[in-house]
């Protein structure tokens, strides 16, 4: 049992301190852990603060192109990066089931320990615990992130600034993260591997944050999907939103799975793609730089804000057709993040 986390992992005692100095320490130690205190002291921030804070329960949690633990960063950070913040640190929680290897948990504290060093962030705070075999699946992951929001973007994450004539961007290709999640649950029966996007977007916007109040909207479509964020943020609103469906990046791996088990690529969750709404006299110039990062090699315009269709989103197919956009209904592939 030497290899595998017992219930005395997370008694308070010796054990917790062996398992968090042989295998926390190692990955995540800094001036602020490192005090083993019970809160962080953090220097003053200038500026406005921004504060995210989400839960990561992924089943695997292990998949094609990451884990639980890259995936909890990326999340956290991707959440600040979009509402206009420069990551400054995270917090992290780590409930762990009785009976997880040790090998797997400390693939994913080094997956976390990797992106935190990418970032040039700090994890502040952190707290273990520990529950009977069957009451978690092997592991969960809380996290809240601080970063300072640049000037000029205080309204992204709002889209307040919308109007018509904006153009709709994408920063890459949609799905790989839902389709890789749904072929590590069934490898016996899907024979084709796809590779999840999970990837912090910080770098990549930081390409673009000085085009300040040019910049709209942006937000990352996990849970829902493209879709979802588009319906999200053209609600209720005195514009609409106009979506060409051929000029959607869909890999042939993603589309040829969704047409074989019946998902829709739009609906499936991407954990390092990002939708913005940028002004038309921008657009091209935010595109260059997109294009210019490994992450927005397939940046594309995908379509407008229009006065036609106040408070809904029309995508146009290839045919000449039209289609109403809703919010994902139900859940098609639970626990993908």
């Amino acid at each position: 049992m030497k290899d595998k986390i017992l219930l005395a992992h997370g008694s308070g005692g010796r054990m917790t301190r062996e398992l968090i100095r042989e295998l926390f320490q190692p990955y995540l130690h800094n001036q602020y852990l490192d005090k083993e205190s019970d809160a962080a002291i953090l220097k003053q921030l200038s500026g406005k603060i921004a504060v995210s804070t989400d839960a990561f329960v992924v089943n695997p949690v292990i998949f094609p192109g990451g884990d639980i633990g890259k995936l909890a960063i990326c999340g956290t950070i991707n959440d600040l990066a979009v509402s206009g913040a420069k990551p400054h640190s995270i917090t992290a929680s780590f409930i762990l089931e009785e009976g997880l290897r040790k090998t797997e948990l400390e693939q994913i504290v080094a997956s976390m320990s990797s992106e935190i060093k990418n970032l040039d962030i700090a994890l502040i705070a952190a707290d273990t615990k520990v529950v009977p075999s069957g009451l978690c699946d092997k592991i969960y992951i809380t996290t809240t992130g601080i970063g300072t929001v640049i000037p000029g973007l205080e309204q992204v994450s709002t889209g307040k600034g919308i109007q018509a004539g904006d153009r709709i961007i994408l920063s890459g290709t949609i799905g790989d993260h839902g389709a890789a999640i749904f072929c590590a649950r069934y490898p016996e029966d899907i024979l084709t591997t796809i590779v999840s996007d999970c990837a912090c977007l910080y770098p990549l916007i930081e390409k673009i944050s000085s085009f300040g109040t040019g910049i709209r909207f942006m937000r990352d479509p996990t849970r829902g999907g493209l879709a979802t964020v588009l319906c999200e943020v053209a609600e209720n609103q005195d514009w609409g939103l106009t979506i060409k469906e051929n000029l959607i990046p869909v890999r042939n791996e993603v589309a040829g799975l969704c047409d074989l088990v019946g998902l829709d690529p739009l609906y499936l969750a991407n954990e390092g793609k990002f939708i913005m709404v940028a002004a038309e006299s921008i657009s091209n110039e935010v595109l260059t730089a997109l294009r210019s990062h490994p992450l927005g090699k397939n940046a594309c315009e995908i379509g407008v804000v229009t006065r036609e269709n106040p408070g809904r989103v029309i995508l146009e197919t290839p045919i000449g057709g039209t289609r109403l956009l809703t919010m994902l209904s139900g859940d098609p592939l639970p626990r993908i993040c």
